[in-house]
């Protein structure tokens, strides 16, 4: 299969072009970023992916991506991917997230009208497009109200609603999944469970006594994947999900916030207790995002391989190696476990 990522240079945009490489798929990127920054990606992997630079709100970046190798399926990873960078610029969210599927499908459309391209089209959402639902929902199905809270979810959604209606007029092959939260080793520290580790390591070896592991809304639940589970089923939903609908990616299972900070705790060795950060709350947030992944499972036979420990684990493991690399002296802690 040849496949076009789109967003390639992301966290799971890499994670993503390994896992289709190492499985024997061809692979274009388009990234707006330099290739070389992908740093989850080895020298061999970096080689073998057809770069392109560009920009999905760009037409003329989209078409060089597409001819570059006509894809026999496309990975549309590329957008903003946080609650507050959305937040910050609701306007670039919309161009990015919106305009750029749009200029996507408008060129895929044009191909198929000619007989020249019909891919499949992966169009990845996000859970919070459901917003707010009472416990008894959930796990909550596809079939669940949108009530998006944030510019982000209303961006996504809009997203979704572009797309499927470029598989309701001309039969586009159109997959849209809504992805649950989703982690594991180069993901950016602003997000959850990169940040409680960084917080947690930098507590090793303290002596202060009014030392505190910060969280945000600690009742706050989420179901979390880890994003080798994720890609798995992107590749899975391609090869046999079915066009026109929407999936969740989800496990299933709620995990409170303080109980990640609880694992993370456990997983660095870190004596502390965990305190609440107002500054670190969200002005709009869910108490309680879980999907369920029937749909999913049923279509593809997929299931998840990891646990969020399995995620802890993994980023705690490098943020270790990089501490030892920064302090050599320094022993790891005790219960840091590796998988």
């Amino acid at each position: 299969m040849r496949a076009l990522v789109t967003g390639a240079a992301g966290f799971v945009g890499q994670t993503l072009s390994r896992a289709l490489l190492d499985a024997g798929h061809a692979v274009t990127g388009l990234t707006p970023d330099d290739p070389s920054t992908a740093v989850l990606l080895s020298a061999d992997h970096l080689g073998e992916i057809d770069w392109v630079r560009g920009d999905v709100r760009r037409t003329e970046d989209v078409r060089r991506a597409l001819d570059v190798a006509p894809p026999e399926a496309i990975f549309h990873l590329a957008g903003v991917s946080s609650v507050p960078g959305a937040a910050g610029d609701p306007g670039a969210a919309a161009e990015v997230n919106v305009v750029g599927v749009a200029r996507l499908l408008a060129e895929v459309r044009v191909r198929k009208r000619v007989g020249v391209l019909d891919p499949a089209v992966l169009v990845v959402g996000s859970a919070e497009q459901y917003g707010r639902h009472d416990k008894s929902d959930l796990p909550l199905t596809e079939d669940a109200e949108q009530r998006p809270l944030t510019v982000y979810a209303a961006t996504k959604a809009a997203q979704e609603i572009l797309a499927l209606e470029a598989f309701r007029s001309e039969g586009v092959r159109v997959i849209a999944v809504r992805s649950f939260n989703h982690s594991g080793v180069g993901q950016s520290p602003s997000f959850l469970l990169p940040a409680l580790v960084a917080r947690a390591m930098a507590l090793r070896g303290s002596t202060d006594r009014n030392a505190r592991l910060t969280i945000g809304n600690g009742a706050s639940v989420r179901d979390f994947l880890h994003v080798e589970d994720v890609v798995a089923a992107y590749i899975a939903l391609v090869a046999r999900g079915r066009a026109g609908e929407a999936y969740n990616v989800a496990s299933g299972v709620g995990v409170s916030v303080k109980e990640l900070a609880v694992q993370v705790l456990s997983a660095t060795g870190v004596k502390a207790p965990i305190a609440p950060d107002a500054s670190l709350i969200r002005p709009v947030d869910v108490p309680a995002l879980i999907g369920d992944s029937t749909r999913l499972r049923d279509a593809t036979g997929w299931e998840p391989a990891h646990t969020v420990r399995d995620i802890i684990d993994d980023l705690v493991r490098v943020a270790i190696r990089s501490a030892e690399r920064s302090s050599p002296s320094r022993p790891p802690p005790p219960h840091a476990s590796a998988r």
